[in-house]
């Protein structure tokens, strides 16, 4: 049964990978948000979570209403991005320019062409896409990605975000892979917003006011080899283009504090999702470790909290702590 599942997916898949990218844009649009709104009502788990994030990150900012067009709005944006990597094959050097208004910093580019840099988004807009038009710009990035359960379906995603110049690797030896790739004055592109167990590869930080554990890869990859760590994000239109927009380069220096410097780049993140929050993957546990003694916070009501948080808020700073 696993090896006819395994088929049919990557059947399905490998039709998606041939059908979309001769469907209209605006065709795929529709279809985007068609999808996206399916997965709102059918997905029950992820639309309780979602519902319960924006609560807690927005308080009384939005009526539970204005929270359903929201987290609604997630699933179309998140159903977007994975119809545009299908129909991404369409993209090439030449021709990607109409699709996207570019915001950018010249000199960092420069800085980052001569060095290699560490490039970070959080999962917001179309961070499938924002890889790719980089890459096409004369950025090939080194990319972790988590492998499928069904390899045909790990090829095939490897082979459409490749397309650009990219590599993608294993989570194995990732560090060291990524430090490899960097010390060639090449780049790597990291998604910094992943809710992690607390240990020595994450930090705490405060994402909405509530403290979560996330990791410090692209900050110490950084400060140990002097580099630029850029800051993006890539924001749907409504036209069926995209606005790709770099931040700023922040460029830690070996003493800086870990946590300090993955904090000032959430907080660049933060304010972007607040301008547009139907942008990023509200269905996603952000909080999944709860610090002891903040038990008057509003928190979402997941079902189980990991036994983990002890550990969480022995990260946070002792000033910083919450009270029992």
């Amino acid at each position: 049964m696993k090896k006819l599942r395994y088929s049919l997916e990557i059947k399905l898949l490998d039709l998606a990978v041939w059908l979309l990218p001769q469907v209209p844009r605006h065709l795929l649009m529709v279809l985007s948000r068609v999808i996206g709104t399916l997965a709102f009502w059918l997905d029950e788990r992820g639309r309780t979570t979602a519902l319960d994030n924006l609560r807690c990150a927005f308080g009384d900012q939005y009526t539970l209403e204005e929270r359903r067009r929201i987290a609604c709005g997630s699933y179309q944006v998140f159903a977007r991005t994975f119809v545009d990597l299908f129909w991404s094959p369409q993209l090439r050097a030449d021709n990607w320019q109409p699709h996207f208004d570019i915001i950018t910093d010249a000199a960092a580019e420069e800085r980052a062409r001569e060095n290699g840099a560490v490039w970070v988004t959080p999962h917001y807009g179309n961070f499938e896409l924002i890889s790719q038009i980089w890459g096409f710009r004369g950025f090939p990035f080194t990319v972790v990605a988590q492998d499928f359960k069904n390899p045909a379906i790990t090829h095939l995603f490897r082979r459409l975000r490749e397309q650009s110049g990219h590599t993608f690797i294993s989570q194995d030896n990732a560090m060291i892979k990524l430090m490899k790739a960097l010390k060639r004055k090449g780049h790597a592109g990291l998604l910094t917003d992943l809710s992690i167990a607390p240990g020595r590869a994450a930090t705490a930080i405060q994402c909405y006011g509530l403290w979560t554990s996330v990791p410090t890869l692209h900050v110490e990859l950084a400060k140990r080899l002097g580099l630029a760590i850029i800051t993006g994000v890539c924001r749907p239109l409504d036209d069926g283009r995209y606005e790709a927009h770099l931040f700023e380069a922040i460029e830690p220096k070996p003493e800086d504090d870990t946590r300090e410097v993955t904090q000032r780049i959430w907080d660049l993140f933060e304010a972007e999702i607040r301008k547009h929050p139907e942008c990023w993957l509200w269905m996603y546990k952000q909080w999944r470790y709860r610090p002891v003694g903040e038990l008057s916070v509003p928190h979402p009501d997941y079902p189980n909290y990991s036994n983990l948080s002890d550990a969480l808020i022995q990260m946070i700073p002792e000033a910083l702590r919450p009270q029992k």
